[in-house]
């Protein structure tokens, strides 16, 4: 039996390294995934995910988490919590509920602080300082508010074949109150089943919500490309697709990994990944558009990876 897990961006690495040492010991993709993605959110230096993330146009630092089981279909999601460390724990549990598996606002809070997680200010004087300078330079320039869009997406399969996806996100750096990207929403942010894969987007979510390209590489998998192939054809046709009618595509970039370990990836930006399976251990690429519908990646050097972080 195989294990194997695939995040987006550097600064899943830690989280990878971890979650690979303990499905290498037989941990359920769950907990994996979890521990994983808590890793990265609470790491301050991670502006886009967590505590330290960017807040919106308020100074208010609102999150998006979600989290499903390939083995049953269950999803949990929540959206614009506030003060809430883990996000991605609140998702978690709410996905074993029958009914209310997706809270916006002070519901998710309240829902989080109930079920006993860790309620912490989520805005760091060093963002709270980024956000004072951005309001500054939106005064005195043409500077658009919006930066940042960097969701940790983690897709995890365990020695017992099971699979998981999750997402954790900050979400645009000045966002309007209450934004909600593509990172919670199930076909969109992320998508998992056990018997195919699961993939997992990170990007600009205005976008990535257009296209359902989880699910379409999924389907795509399902139907017996390899995670590659899945990958190249939902991301590389919808980008098409999107400068027909728009005249252009925002960022986006999705990894994915089948029942089998084997996995893939798409982007059309220069975009870091991370990498764990029994064949090889946490690994740093980077990923290009290449000619056509194809994807360039390679090892990142030393230097790639420390330019990352």
């Amino acid at each position: 039996m195989k294990w194997g897990i695939i995040a987006t961006w550097r600064m899943a690495l830690e989280g990878v390294s971890q979650a690979a040492k303990e499905l290498e010991q037989g941990v359920n993709a769950g907990d994996a995934l979890e521990h994983a993605i808590r890793v990265v959110e609470d790491n301050p230096r991670y502006r886009s995910v967590g505590y330290g993330g960017l807040p919106n146009e308020h100074g208010i630092v609102e999150l998006d988490a979600a989290f499903m089981d390939g083995d049953h279909f269950d999803i949990g999601a929540v959206a614009a919590i506030q003060d809430v460390k883990n996000p991605i724990s609140a998702a978690r549990k709410l996905s074993s509920n029958q009914f209310n598996r997706f809270l916006v606002g002070q519901g998710a809070t309240a829902f989080a602080q109930k079920a006993g997680l860790e309620r912490i200010n989520m805005l760091t004087d060093e963002a709270r300082t980024i956000w004072q300078k951005r309001l500054e330079e939106m005064k005195n320039s043409d500077l658009s508010p919006y930066d940042g869009h960097d969701t940790v997406g983690v897709v995890c399969l365990d020695l017992m074949e099971s699979m998981t996806a999750g997402t954790s996100s900050s979400g645009l750096f000045m966002k309007k109150s209450g934004r909600v990207g593509d990172s919670p929403l199930s076909g969109s942010g992320f998508y998992v089943d056990s018997e195919i894969g699961g993939a997992t987007a990170t990007g600009l979510g205005e976008d990535l919500l257009k296209g359902c390209l989880c699910y379409e590489i999924v389907r795509l998998m399902g139907e017996g490309m390899t995670p590659q192939e899945a990958a190249d054809r939902a991301v590389y046709r919808f980008h098409d697709k999107l400068v027909r009618k728009k005249g252009k595509a925002g960022a986006m970039s999705l990894i994915c990994m089948n029942k089998h370990g084997e996995w893939g990836v798409a982007t059309n930006v220069e975009f870091p990944f991370v990498v764990a399976t029994e064949e090889e251990g946490p690994t740093v690429y980077i990923a290009n558009k290449g000619a056509g519908h194809s994807t360039m990646i390679e090892r990142a050097t030393r230097e790639q990876i420390e330019k990352c972080e």
